[in-house]
């Protein structure tokens, strides 16, 4: 049975078609998606994120524990600033990409992604044996609300003291949001300036109401799922389960640059991944714009164009309300040169291969 978040109250009171999503009951959207899309894009839109999982790593040594168990330099992190970073199986495979949060001199936070979590609390607390520290999932007593878009931070501002303009992109500060504290995070997922807010979960629902009473000058919307896999693809920014998976390493992913190999120390999956530092990956990944109107989706083969050799899968597709055209990301082999289509139910449609991202905000 899928687990409700917090704010399913006030999802079913806005009418939000609600689905499962690894194991959550989450708003899939509220009404119009290409509203919800544009107004992150224009405005402002309100996310609940909370099927995320918080996991703390504590102590003395902490951070070396984290550099042991992480492909990053976590160790290195100042207070106040955040990290992407991945955890890898010995074979180098990506089990999940993760975001770390430096709180403290001996306390961080680790955001994993809501199917991997659980896995990922086992491995860390297995990967931090002999090291002087301690694990612990605190993913249910916390709820995380983003506000995604232009107008995110005049408006958060009106509900907080906190030094916005100060904070920058990958950092978190603690303050209060309505009265209630919170971590407050430059962080987010949609290719547009925002924030996200932990908070505990029993203050989730005064938090989103009087972000939305703030929010309406603003024209902020309540965003579903829906939106923010349109926006996050428009953004060129990977998916576990579509665009990363055991099965891929960060070099296969195009995201080497996150392995740190000049950090002290072994790290878990270090072995594997050392010799393909300098090895071009057979396939890369690629973003597609369709010339028609049918949407290349996930699984669907790449092949050339007239050939209809296969030289690559899409990974993740939608129509893009930015663009006004069909996107995808896909995975092509590195030597596959000319026009390519995609096989869409046994039509090669045509595309044209760009690189990502598709969509850069104003700055």
């Amino acid at each position: 049975m899928s687990k409700p978040t917090p704010l399913r109250g006030i999802h079913e009171d806005l009418g939000a078609t609600l689905t499962d999503f690894a194991g959550w009951l989450m708003p899939l959207r509220y009404g119009s998606e290409s509203a919800e899309h544009n107004a992150v894009r224009q405005a402002a839109g309100l996310f609940d994120l909370s099927h995320m999982g918080e996991i703390f790593v504590t102590g003395r040594e902490a951070g070396a524990a984290l550099d042991h168990a992480l492909v990053g330099w976590i160790s290195a992190l100042v207070p106040g600033r955040a990290r992407y970073t991945m955890i890898c199986a010995q074979d180098g495979g990506i089990l999940d990409d993760l975001i770390v949060y430096r709180l403290g001199d001996e306390e961080f936070m680790v955001v994993a992604n809501a199917a991997n979590y659980p896995m990922v609390a086992e491995e860390l607390t297995k990967r931090a044996q002999g090291f002087a520290a301690e694990v612990e999932d605190r993913s249910h007593h916390y709820a995380l609300i983003a506000v995604q878009g232009p107008q995110s931070q005049t408006l958060l501002s009106t509900l907080t003291d906190a030094d916005l303009p100060g904070l920058k992109y990958y950092a978190g500060l603690p303050g209060t949001v309505a009265g209630v504290q919170a971590l407050i995070a430059r962080t987010g997922y949609t290719g547009e300036d925002g924030f996200e807010l932990f908070v505990e979960g029993n203050e989730a629902v005064k938090v989103w109401e009087a972000l939305t009473r703030a929010g309406a000058p603003y024209a902020l919307r309540p965003a579903g799922l829906s939106a923010r896999d349109t926006l996050r693809l428009e953004a060129g920014m990977p998916l576990y389960g579509n665009e990363l998976s055991s099965a891929l390493t960060p070099f296969d992913a195009g995201l080497g640059r996150v392995v740190r190999f000049d950090k002290p120390g072994d790290f878990v999956g270090r072995a594997a991944l050392e010799p393909l530092k300098d090895v071009p990956p057979r396939r890369r990944l690629v973003g597609l714009i369709a010339t028609g109107r049918r949407v290349p989706r996930h699984g669907y083969p790449v092949v050339l164009a007239g050939g209809g050799d296969v030289v690559g899968e899409v990974t993740s597709g939608a129509p893009s309300q930015s663009l006004g055209k069909p996107i995808a990301m896909a995975y092509v082999d590195t030597g596959a040169t000319g026009d390519l289509a995609v096989d869409i139910r046994g039509t090669h449609e045509p595309v044209e291969r760009v690189e990502l991202p598709f969509y850069r905000r104003n700055k």
